[in-house]
């Protein structure tokens, strides 16, 4: 232990990163920023030439950084996992996306702890940064990197802790946002927790890989089950007449036991709308229901059909139905600010508005393209005459370049299921607003809205 801990401590300790993804590579740069040399592992050759010329292709990491990590010599992007056997400590930040069915594919993370034993050796600390469900590192990493012969706790070291990555969130970075780490053995948590606390401001133990597993999952849940409540909430204003936001900001006024939640047209990302169901799974096992993940997930799961209606409606009171209306979405990807696709809502609300025959494009400044079925769209400039030649447009995502007032202005119907309007309520009736009471839905609505949802990938 005392090899490792001294590494560490000069930050003479070769790190590496496997997956340089959206947590990954700033991840890889706030261990060079520190002073490790750091070897970045990807199977995407593109991304590692990109990374070999000084260009980043992640938005929250500057092409800048890249250039000087890569001129101080200290950063080594590579597709060879044959480099670990360098390593000092090993990160894995690969994805774990949910199956067809909703199960966990841990398959990444299997495959990287196989390359992984490959090359393991005394001293060695490996950590999961990945999301997955409880037990994942006790119950398959550790028997795997054990099955070479060397003892957890004493030849080598293994800890999972869960990545906090928020894209595009520039006040909670990698390194001020506090890390959790859970050893298998205290010296495993003893040597994850020395590691991070170089590179990261504020790192907690916890006494189990389990219980920070667990961690991940909590978060996410509350986030999830909250929106689900709130977006249940709106669909109830509108039926009331009264504006949800309103109501929250009203709320939010409370200094204690509220904390504000706001509704939207669906989950997106990689992590809140799939850790929920890989709690979900594990407790299958368990003969326990999570009751509260499942409701959450189908209010949330329904919001793409939810908008879709609201549609319907505005373009019926100008006596017009969805099939062949001209309609431009503004905003693709899962949040504001960001180009990341994965789950986002706004692609559901495409594939049901496309399937009703309407007249669809889109513009996204963050999302060039996006495959719609069979067919790749490409973003369509925003202009004043583009503006006005269509029937709707609908704000799917709240982007700060967006010039709302512009849109509206020149728009003849606005659907906007993001409170992006909302100085501009008073001055115009264009506007039709998840949630805001202006617009009283049929109870038939809540059934069109349980309507399974369709995946898309965005390029």
């Amino acid at each position: 232990m005392n090899t490792i801990k001294k590494l560490i401590e000069s930050r003479k300790a070769t790190a590496a990163v496997i997956g340089l993804g959206y947590v990954g590579l700033p991840l890889a740069m706030e261990m060079v920023a520190a002073g490790f040399d750091v070897i970045g592992i990807d199977l995407d050759r593109k991304k590692i030439a990109a990374l070999k010329e000084g260009t980043s292709y992640i938005r929250d990491v500057d092409d800048q950084i890249i250039s000087a990590a890569i001129s101080s010599q200290r950063f080594f992007p590579t597709s060879d996992f044959s480099s670990l056997a360098r390593a000092d400590s090993v990160s894995i930040c690969v994805p774990t996306p949910l199956s067809k069915s909703r199960d966990p594919d841990i398959s990444f993370i299997l495959a990287a702890t196989e390359e992984i034993r490959k090359y393991l050796h005394s001293g060695q600390l490996i950590v999961l940064e990945s999301t997955t469900y409880p037990g994942t590192t006790e119950e398959l990493i550790l028997p795997e990197l054990s099955g070479s012969g060397l003892k957890v706790g004493a030849d080598f070291y293994l800890a999972f802790s869960p990545e906090r990555i928020d894209p595009g969130n520039t006040a909670y970075t990698t390194r001020n946002t506090p890390k959790i780490v859970g050893g298998i053995t205290p010296e495993c948590t003893e040597i994850a927790h020395l590691f991070y606390s170089q590179f990261i401001e504020k790192v907690f133990p916890v006494t189990s890989t389990k219980c920070a597993e667990m961690v991940k999952l909590l978060e996410n849940t509350f986030r999830s089950v909250n929106i689900g409540m709130v977006n249940e909430m709106a669909q109830m204003c509108d039926l009331l007449g009264v504006d949800v936001y309103e109501v929250i900001d009203a709320a939010a006024t409370k200094p204690f036991g509220f904390i504000p939640f706001y509704p939207g047209p669906g989950l997106g990302g990689h992590c809140i709308p799939i850790d929920p169901h890989y709690l979900a799974w594990k407790l299958k096992a368990l003969n326990f229901q999570a009751r509260f993940i499942e409701l959450a997930s189908e209010i949330n799961g329904m919001m793409p059909a939810v908008v879709t209606s609201l549609v319907a409606d505005g373009l019926n009171q100008a006596a017009k139905s969805i099939r062949n209306a001209k309609i431009l979405v503004l905003g693709v990807a899962y949040k504001k600010n960001v180009s990341d696709c994965r789950e986002s809502p706004a692609l559901d609300v495409m594939r049901m508005l496309s399937e009703k025959g309407a007249n669809l494009i889109y513009n996204d400044p963050y999302v060039p393209t996006v495959r719609l079925g069979k067919n790749t769209i490409n973003s369509t400039e925003l202009s004043s005459d583009v503006i006005t030649q269509q029937d709707c447009i609908i704000i799917l995502t709240d982007h700060s370049d967006y010039d709302f007032k512009t849109v509206v202005a020149g728009a003849r119907l606005v659907i906007d299921t993001r409170n992006a309007t909302k100085d501009l309520n008073a001055f115009t009736d264009n506007i039709i607003k998840l949630g805001a009471g202006n617009r009283r839905r049929a109870v038939s609505d809540y059934e069109e809205a349980r309507e399974p949802t369709a995946i898309f990938t965005a390029h």
